[in-house]
């Protein structure tokens, strides 16, 4: 099967927590900084996110406005509106809830804005959602009826959109279904010299969650980073 070469980048406190007040500190400054840094320093075609960091990050939590599409019917027919775009957005959205302004990010970050968004959708999504994306111009492709199939919607991004190495940049549940796949073919973790609070999401969900054995890596590398963190990357 073809798909992108996928690259798990987070930034996490010593205990392995992606959330929370750490995040806000003052002191993780130049630790993000250097996250931002790496993102761009990779040279990914884009990077991936679940609905609820595509919300935080980008959309907000409010719900698109359908009435518009309201009896429109569409065919499960993956739509492609900008296949060779500089970068891409790409967001696992199955229901279809994320309420995009139009068909790029806008980002302070360079890392980020301007990227061409592409959602992930089940079968099952109102047709209404679909003349929503087609009228914001958001590209977006089918992966499983009611769940999404990751391996297949890797295919796609591979076949439709000339993906060769993805971002995959949270949330802890989304890496968690990745490496439940077998589809992380390297893992760049910054960690901040704090921990977490107990509640906090982990890299691979909640403390309490199934999680995934660990891939197995061949190559380990763990260099310093700015603010007293560290980076330590796996790759196959």
């Amino acid at each position: 099967m073809q798909r992108p070469y996928i690259i798990y980048h987070m930034t996490t406190t010593m205990d392995g927590k992606i959330t929370g007040a750490f995040l806000e500190q003052e002191a993780m400054r130049p630790i993000t900084d250097f996250y931002y840094q790496c993102h761009r320093r990779f040279g990914a075609n884009g990077f991936l996110c679940g609905r609820v960091t595509m919300q935080e990050s980008f959309t907000g939590p409010d719900a698109p406005d359908l009435s518009a599409f309201s009896g429109c019917t569409f065919p499960r027919e993956d739509f492609v509106a900008c296949a060779d775009a500089a970068f891409y957005a790409v967001a696992l959205d199955p229901k279809g809830r994320l309420n995009w302004s139009d068909s790029r990010i806008h980002d302070e970050d360079p890392g980020y804005d301007n990227s061409h968004i592409v959602e992930i959708l089940c079968e099952s999504v109102s047709d209404a959602y679909l003349g929503f994306l087609q009228d914001r111009g958001v590209s977006y492709l089918f992966a499983g009826e009611n769940e999404i199939d990751l391996p297949l919607a890797m295919e796609k991004l591979t076949r439709l959109f000339h993906m060769q190495a993805l971002l995959l940049e949270g949330g802890g549940l989304t890496g968690r279904s990745f490496a439940r796949a077998d589809l992380i073919d390297e893992v760049s973790f910054i960690m901040a010299p704090t921990t977490g609070e107990a509640d906090a999401m982990g890299l691979f969900g909640p403390d309490d969650a199934d999680v995934p054995d660990a891939p197995t890596f061949a190559h380990r590398e763990v260099l310093a980073a700015p603010g007293g963190a560290i980076w330590a990357r796996q790759w196959k």
